[in-house]
C-alpha cells in the first residue's frame, strides 16, 4: 500500500476502508510517512470529509494506539464527563462531585489548560498538595471505595492524537469535525469508562461558534459511540459568557465549593443539576430525570455532595483545610474593584476576550511550558440580562501587578450595555441522545 494512493482516494472524497485507515495511524505513530504528507491527508479530510464509519474506525484505531486504561476491577459502571471547553468552566469540580455522593461511579482524566484558562488539573492545583498523577492501580482503587477520582492522563494515551494535532495546527485543519471528533473520543475511549457524557458548548467562548455546529459535533461523537458500543450522550450549552461568576484557578475552585454548600450561581448550578442527572441516568443510579435531579439536589442540601469533595482531595493528599475553608486557596497581592461607566441592561459579556484578559493577569498560558498563576482571575458581579447603575460593582480583578490602562480598556469592552431590556439568556440549548 502507498500512502499518496490513500492521500489520492480521500482527495477525491472516496470512502476510505479500514485497513486504509489503520495504515494511515500506524504511519502516523510510527513516522514511517513524512509530515507533509499526512498533512497533505489531514487537508482532504478537511474538504472532503469523513463519514460515520470512517471516523468511528479513526478514533478506533487512535484509540488503540497507545495505552488502554483497563477499569475493569471498578465495580459497576464508570462515567465519565467531558467539556469541549469554555470561559470559568469548573464544572467537572462540582458536578463530580455531586454524581459520585449520588452513588455513580465517576472515573475521570482530565488534562490542562492551554491559552485564556486553566484546565481541571490546573484548577485542582490551587489546592495545596494536590496529585494529579496516581498509578492505574491507585486510581481503580479510589474509584471503588469512594465513587470519584480526578486523574490526569498518562503521557502514553493516543500519541496518534498528539502528532496529528500538532500538525492541524499549523496546517489550518483544525475546525473539521471528523478529525476533531476523533481526537475528543479517541482520548475518552481510552481512559475506560462505560459511559460518557459530552457538554458541547457553542459561543464566542466556545471552539464551536454557533449551536448548529455545535450538534454537528455533537452528533458525530455519539455516533463514534454507537459504532464502539459506549453509551454517549451530549448536551449542547452556551459559552456566549463565561459560566458563572469566576475566571481563574483559585476563583473557581471556590465557586465550585460555594455551589456545592448551595451558594453557587444560578447558571452553573443548573448546568451541574442537568449534567449531573444524565450521568446519573447513564450509571443505572437513577430510574427517571426527576428522581436524578431530587438526588443531587438532596447531596447539595445534605452536604454529602460538599463530603464527597472533601474525599476525593485527601484521597489525593491534598490540603483538606482548602476546601473547609476557601480562604487558605492561593490569593492575589491585589484585588481590584471596576465600576459601571453608565446605567442599562448588559446586552453581551465577550467570553473570549475576558478569558483571554485573564490570561494575560497569569490565569492561562499561551505555550505548555509556562506555569500558571493560581491565584489571579476575575470575579464578574454583572452579567448578561442584568440591570446596572453607573459607579455600580461590575467586577473584581485578583491581580499580582498593577492594571494597565490598556488591560482595563479592553475590560470595559467586554460588556455592552445598552438602554432596553433584555432577558437572560438560554443555558442549555438541547439534549442529544
Amino acid at each position: 500500500m502507498r500512502f499518496v494512493e490513500i492521500i489520492e482516494k480521500k482527495r477525491n472524497g472516496l470512502t476510505l476502508n479500514e485497513s486504509e485507515i489503520k495504515y494511515f495511524v500506524d504511519a502516523v505513530v510510527n513516522e514511517t510517512v513524512p509530515d507533509y504528507q499526512i498533512s497533505s491527508f489531514l487537508m482532504a479530510v478537511y474538504f472532503k470529509g469523513m463519514d460515520a464509519d470512517e471516523t468511528a474506525l479513526l478514533t478506533k484505531y487512535m484509540m488503540y494506539s497507545g495505552e488502554v486504561v483497563d477499569l475493569s476491577a471498578i465495580e459497576g459502571i464508570k462515567v465519565d464527563k467531558h467539556s469541549t471547553g469554555g470561559v470559568g468552566d469548573k464544572t467537572t469540580l462540582a458536578l463530580t462531585a455531586m454524581v459520585a455522593a449520588c452513588g455513580a461511579k465517576v472515573a475521570k482524566m482530565s488534562g490542562r489548560g492551554l491559552g485564556h484558562t486553566g484546565g481541571t488539573l490546573d484548577k485542582l492545583e490551587s489546592i495545596k498538595n494536590f496529585e494529579c498523577y496516581i498509578s492505574n492501580e491507585q486510581f481503580s482503587k479510589q474509584v471503588n471505595e469512594i465513587g470519584l477520582a480526578v486523574i490526569g492522563q498518562s503521557l502514553n494515551m493516543v500519541p496518534a492524537d498528539k502528532k496529528l494535532y500538532a500538525l492541524r495546527d499549523v496546517t489550518a485543519t483544525v475546525d473539521s469535525i471528523p478529525l476533531i471528533a476523533s481526537s475528543i473520543m479517541s482520548k475518552k475511549l481510552a481512559s475506560g469508562s462505560d459511559a460518557i457524557l459530552l457538554d458541547v458548548k457553542y459561543g464566542e467562548g466556545a471552539f464551536m461558534h454557533d449551536v448548529e455546529s455545535a450538534e454537528q459535533l455533537a452528533n458525530a461523537m455519539i455516533a463514534i459511540g454507537k459504532k464502539l458500543n459506549k453509551n454517549i450522550k451530549a448536551v449542547v450549552s452556551n459559552m456566549n459568557q463565561p459560566l458563572g461568576n469566576t475566571i481563574g484557578n483559585a476563583l473557581e475552585v471556590k465557586e465550585a465549593i460555594e455551589t456545592l454548600q448551595g451558594k453557587g450561581p444560578q447558571d452553573f448550578k443548573e448546568l451541574c443539576v442537568e449534567l449531573g442527572s444524565i450521568m446519573l441516568l447513564q450509571s443505572n443510579v437513577a430510574s427517571s430525570k426527576e428522581e436524578a435531579v431530587d438526588m443531587l439536589e438532596n447531596a447539595i442540601a445534605s452536604g454529602s455532595a460538599l463530603q464527597k469533595l472533601k474525599q476525593l482531595v485527601d484521597w489525593q493528599k491534598g490540603d483538606v483545610a482548602c476546601i473547609e475553608n476557601p480562604e487558605v486557596l492561593p490569593k492575589s497581592k491585589y484585588v481590584v474593584a471596576i465600576k459601571t461607566q453608565k446605567t442599562g441592561y448588559v446586552h453581551d459579556l465577550k467570553a473570549l476576550e475576558l478569558g483571554v484578559l485573564a490570561m494575560k493577569l497569569g490565569a492561562g498560558r499561551q505555550t505548555k511550558e509556562e506555569s500558571i498563576d493560581h491565584s489571579v482571575g476575575i470575579v464578574l458581579n454583572k452579567k448578561v440580562g442584568d440591570f446596572v447603575e453607573q459607579d455600580q460593582l461590575l467586577a473584581e480583578i485578583h491581580t499580582n501587578s498593577e492594571l494597565s490602562e490598556e488591560w482595563l480598556k479592553q475590560f470595559y469592552s467586554c460588556f455592552i450595555i445598552e438602554d432596553a431590556y433584555i432577558s437572560k439568556p438560554k443555558l442549555i440549548e438541547k439534549i442529544i441522545e
